[in-house]
C-alpha cells in the first residue's frame, strides 16, 4: 500500500515536478493549493505524512493535531525551518526533515542579478525604451571591478556567491559565526567583524539563516554603520531585515538601493496572484514605490534543476522514515 503524502502549497510547477520524480517512488500524493496551518490541517487527516514549503505555520497547534491525525513525519521542501515549532514536534514525536541543499548555485545567481540590473538600472530600462524613450538620463551606474562587497554567511549559498564576486574581480568581505578559516585561505576571502564589514562594503549581501541572533540584523543601528549609497541584498529571509529602518534608509540616500527576493511579511502575498486586488500591505507597497529597489517573488531557488533536487531530496527523506533509515536530512531539537 503507497504511502500518503499531503502536499500542501502546491502549485501548478510542484505538481509536474514530484509527479516526474514520484515515479521512482510511488508515493500517493495528496496535492493542496492551501498553505498548511491551523485553519486547514484538517486536511492531513488519513496521510501518513505532510510535505510544506516556507509560508506554512506549524506552531504547537498545527503539531497537536497532525499527532492526533497519525502524521508521524514533516517534510519541508526547503532549507529554512524556522516555520516549524521543532521542540513541540520532538514532544510529538514527529519527525521534521528538510532540504537543505538543493541548488546553491541558483541563488549564488539571483543574488548577482539583482546586484547587476539595480546597479545598471536594468529594470528601469526595460520599461523606459518599451515607451520609446532611450534617454539615458539617471541610468549611469558604477564599475564593480574593484568594489567591495561583504557577505553575510558562509554556507554553500554564500561561497557559491563569493566565487561570482570575485570572477567580476570584487573584494570581498566575509561574516559567519562559524568562519571556515581554511576555505577562507584557499580562497583569498577575508573574514571581519560585522563592524567592520558594514563599514567597508559597497554592496552588501546576505546569505545566513534566521535565528534569534539573526533576525532584524539589518536595522537603524547596522546601517548607520554602513557606506552612504550602499546596496543591501537580501535572498535569505525576511525577517534579517527590518523593513521599516530601511525604508528610512532609503528615504534618507544611506540606503541607495535594496534587492529583495524576501520580505518579512510575505506569506499574505509572494506565491499568488494579487493583480486584481488593492494592496493592503503599506509597507510593501512603499518598498514598491522606489525606483531603486527590486522586489522578487521570493524565487531566487526557482530553476529547473533546483526544482528537480528539491523534490528528489523531499521523496529520498520520506523514503529513508518509511523505511526505517537514519534520516541525514532531520532536524534535531536541541534544548535551550
Amino acid at each position: 500500500m503507497a504511502y500518503k503524502i499531503a502536499v500542501f502549497d502546491a502549485k501548478p510547477y510542484d505538481m509536474v515536478t514530484f509527479n516526474k520524480v514520484n515515479e521512482e517512488y510511488g508515493f500517493e500524493l495528496i496535492y493542496h493549493k492551501e498553505h498548511l496551518d491551523k485553519n486547514n490541517v484538517l486536511l492531513a487527516s488519513g496521510t501518513d505524512a505532510v510535505c510544506i514549503f516556507v509560508n506554512a505555520k506549524v506552531d504547537k497547534i498545527v503539531i497537536d493535531k497532525l499527532h492526533s491525525y497519525g502524521v508521524k513525519l514533516i517534510a519541508l521542501r526547503c532549507a529554512g525551518f524556522n516555520n516549524v515549532d521543532i521542540a513541540a514536534a520532538a514532544e510529538k514525536d514527529i519527525k521534521v526533515v528538510r532540504v537543505p541543499d538543493y541548488s546553491p548555485h541558483a541563488i549564488a545567481e539571483h543574488t548577482l542579478a539583482l546586484m547587476l540590473c539595480l546597479n545598471r538600472k536594468v529594470h528601469r530600462a526595460f520599461l523606459r525604451t518599451r515607451d520609446g524613450n532611450f534617454s539615458l538620463i539617471g541610468f549611469q551606474g558604477f564599475d564593480m571591478y574593484g568594489k567591495t562587497v561583504g557577505v553575510i554567511g558562509t554556507g554553500k549559498i554564500g561561497k557559491v556567491a563569493i566565487g561570482l564576486f570575485k570572477g567580476l574581480g570584487m573584494n570581498v568581505l566575509a561574516y559567519d559565526l562559524y568562519p571556515d578559516t581554511k576555505w577562507a585561505e584557499s580562497a583569498g576571502v577575508k573574514y571581519a567583524s560585522l563592524d567592520e564589514l558594514y563599514a567597508g562594503s559597497d554592496i552588501i549581501t546576505l546569505h545566513c539563516p534566521l535565528t534569534k541572533e539573526t533576525e532584524y540584523l539589518i536595522r537603524d543601528e547596522s546601517i548607520a554603520k554602513m557606506k552612504k549609497g550602499v546596496m543591501i541584498i537580501n535572498t535569505g529571509r525576511g525577517k534579517l531585515i527590518h523593513t521599516r529602518h530601511l525604508i528610512e534608509g532609503l528615504v534618507s540616500g544611506k540606503v541607495g538601493y535594496a534587492g529583495l527576493d524576501v520580505y518579512e511579511e510575505e506569506g499574505a502575498y509572494f506565491y499568488e496572484d494579487h493583480s486584481d486586488t488593492v494592496m493592503t500591505d503599506d509597507v510593501l507597497a512603499r518598498l514598491l514605490s522606489f525606483n531603486n529597489v527590486i522586489v522578487t517573488s521570493h524565487q531566487a531557488f526557482f530553476t529547473q534543476e533546483a526544482m528537480s533536487n528539491i523534490a528528489h531530496t523531499t521523496m529520498e527523506n520520506m523514503l529513508d522514515f518509511f523505511n526505517g533509515k537514519e534520516l541525514k536530512n532531520e532536524i534535531v531539537y536541541k534544548a535551550e
